[in-house]
């Protein structure tokens, strides 16, 4: 597009966990698809600086990024869908804006002004916000405003989206993503709570463009008519955004709603195609939703109540799936749990294992219990960043007999920390500790399995750890049968561990779940699928 970057915004109300980020993403998709360029970027009102610190509990998974930022689980879904790598301007917290601030504040940038919410901190956000659209490359920026509009830590943001809209209403276009809740009792669904919410909308300045309607029935003409009536917008900018099977289907329901062409004609840009290109979309599609094979694989970790935590790992397990044909079933299995004990009966039917990755010694013995198991009974084995580490440790202890062997993290007086404090800093975070973050370069010797799954002696994977293999011990895990396969480049850090005497055993120190994409299945995920499946076949691997 010859003029300036167009600006979408997508607010919620209501409730909290409406879907925001899938609507943003598939209308990206949708926009992607008719050849325009698009990025998308999370607004969060929490104080936190990052979700770096934050409980998976608390937020869900901490997705991290190619430049080391440590992110909303949202810009995964971003990737996922568009294919497009994300970056630190790609999410913004409150936490970051008041830093920002406060540190012009004590350099003398405001020149002795009183720095106040209005102007200063909507400044800065909508400074965060330009920040993408302003590098030229995009078409389109969306920016998804997390939390529920009326809430205290949303206002500034909200107040930042009217001031853009005010100075540019042809570039700036608002989506308000809302409910209409179906009375079971009285058998009527009910625009009220959307009524409401445009309101509260209203009352703080901004006119929605757009609303996107979650139902779990059908909106008749009579309800459109009704929402767009009371709610100042155009019948064919209510949209209905029925449950979805998938996530994957939102932007096929999204065009079939023709919320892209909507927003294209009220921004009044060009329709660089007619409809949107989404060839490649609809195969993935139908074989994910048409496998001939299914196989169960069981992720092993400790925050296994709350699939968001490894959000990215069954993203990952969906688009590998896909690829093979095969449905990639998740068992999952809570390593506090395990012992060597209990642990076959635990991994009872599973034809593959995904040992989680993860932070402090909670469930460590049990993701011990459960590699020991695996190897000695040939199941096939991939170990993520702390389940590679394990991997190493339960390899000392039970092959090379170094019966105290561990991490330096987990046991300070151990005499074989084969796991140790990181040689290399890059980020240093609150807890006062360092962390590899980011994408790495990484060497891989050619007749290994990792090469096998790569078909390439250099790869770039993305990190987010404090531990690494202690080199001091390399030569005798090697003399032991352990190959280390992949090395880190600029440092000769051990990346990648494998045993060839295994038919599928690999461990990798980063994180191959944040770079899986629809358009790019991560060959790790893939490879773990097909051995999982040949498993399952022979009984065992071959």
């Amino acid at each position: 597009m010859a003029h300036q970057t167009k600006y979408i915004f997508v607010t919620g109300g209501v409730t909290s966990s409406l879907g925001k980020g899938i609507i943003a993403a598939s209308l990206a998709k949708l926009l992607q698809g008719r050849g325009h360029s698009v990025t998308i970027q999370k607004l969060d009102p929490y104080i936190n600086i990052d979700p770096g610190t934050l409980n998976p509990y608390e937020h869900g998974e901490c997705y991290v990024t190619d430049d080391g930022a440590e992110t909303d689980l949202d810009l995964g879904h971003y990737e996922r869908f568009l294919n497009v790598p994300t970056s630190q301007a790609n999410n913004i917290t409150t936490g970051r804006i008041y830093q920002s601030v406060i540190n012009k504040e004590r350099k003398g940038e405001y020149l002795g002004k009183t720095v106040q919410v209005i102007p200063h901190v909507t400044d800065e956000i909508i400074r965060s916000i330009k920040i993408l659209g302003e590098k030229g490359t995009y078409d389109f920026v969306i920016t998804e405003i997390g939390g529920t509009v009326g809430d205290i830590e949303s206002l500034p943001y909200i107040e930042a989206v009217r001031q853009m809209c005010w100075e540019s209403k042809i570039d700036c276009l608002v989506i308000h993503l809302t409910l209409i809740p179906y009375l079971s009792a009285a058998g009527e669904l009910k625009t009220k709570p959307t009524q409401h919410s445009v309101k509260e909308l209203l009352k703080l300045g901004v006119q929605p463009d757009i609303l996107v309607c979650r139902t779990e029935h059908p909106l008749n003409d009579s309800i459109k008519k009704k929402v767009a009536l009371f709610c100042n917008v155009a019948e064919e900018a209510v949209i209905e955004s029925m449950d979805a099977e998938t996530i994957y289907d939102v932007p096929l329901l999204m065009q079939k709603e023709r919320l892209d062409d909507v927003v294209l004609k009220k921004l009044n840009c060009d329709y660089l195609n007619t409809k949107p290109d989404l060839t490649n979309w609809n195969k993935f599609l139908k074989r994910y939703k048409n496998p001939s094979h299914e196989v169960r694989i069981a992720i092993v970790g400790k925050y296994t109540e709350l699939a968001d935590a490894y959000k990215s790992i069954v993203e990952g397990f969906n688009h590998a799936g896909a690829e093979i044909e095969a449905k990639l079933k998740v068992k999952w299995v809570q390593s506090d749990d395990l012992t060597e004990a209990n642990v076959e009966r635990n991994l009872n039917g599973v034809s593959g294992v995904l040992v989680a990755p993860g932070f402090g010694d909670r469930g460590i013995e049990g993701k011990i219990a459960t590699i020991k198991y695996v190897r000695e009974n040939n199941i096939p084995f991939l170990g993520i960043c702390l389940g590679m580490q394990c991997a190493v440790i339960e390899f000392a202890r039970n092959v090379m007999g170094l019966e105290d062997a561990h991490s330096l993290e987990m046991n300070k007086e151990t005499k074989h920390p084969v796991i140790n404090l990181m040689e290399s800093q890059k980020e240093v975070t609150n807890y006062g500790g360092t962390m590899r973050l980011g994408a790495y370069d990484c060497n891989i010797e050619k007749g290994t399995l990792a090469y096998d799954i790569y078909q390439n002696t250099t790869i770039s994977e993305r990190h987010r750890h404090r531990f690494e293999f202690n080199n001091e011990y390399k030569q005798q895990f090697i003399d032991n049968g352990m190959v280390c396969s992949g090395i880190n480049s600029e440092n000769n850090l051990v990346e990648i561990v494998e045993l060839p005497s295994h038919p599928f055993f690999i461990g990798v120190q980063f994180h191959p779940e944040y770079k899986s994409t629809v358009a790019n299945p991560h060959p790790l995920f893939v490879a773990l699928g097909k051995a999982a499946l040949a498993y399952k076949k022979e009984g065992q691997l071959v």
